[in-house]
């Protein structure tokens, strides 16, 4: 992984947090947190499942795709409980640095 590709996982965090503060009615980032948290977190565990199979048929490209999906949805998760990847990423340093 890059540089360039963490920039861009905090950018597309800003977008989801832009997305929440100031709904536009074409957006599916809006559309999914006006549903409510159960929904989010509802398909989260869908990709999770959908990424899970497709690793077990062994279909990479799948595999990306359900990868991206649970990803950006995990981003909208965290985001709608006040949270980002900044604290997903202290937690497993402070796990990696434990004995």
């Amino acid at each position: 992984m890059s540089i360039s590709d963490i920039a861009f996982l905090e950018d597309l965090e800003t977008i989801v947090i832009d997305r929440l503060k100031d709904p536009a009615e074409d957006s599916y980032t809006a559309r999914l947190a006006k549903a409510g948290t159960k929904r989010i977190a509802q398909k989260v565990g869908e990709e999770g499942v959908e990424l899970a199979l497709a690793a077990a048929v062994g279909d990479k490209n799948e595999v990306i795709d359900e990868a991206a999906d649970l990803l950006y949805h995990m981003i909208v998760l965290l985001a709608v409980q006040n949270l980002g990847l900044k604290d997903v990423c202290d937690r497993l340093r402070t796990r990696h640095s434990s004995p």
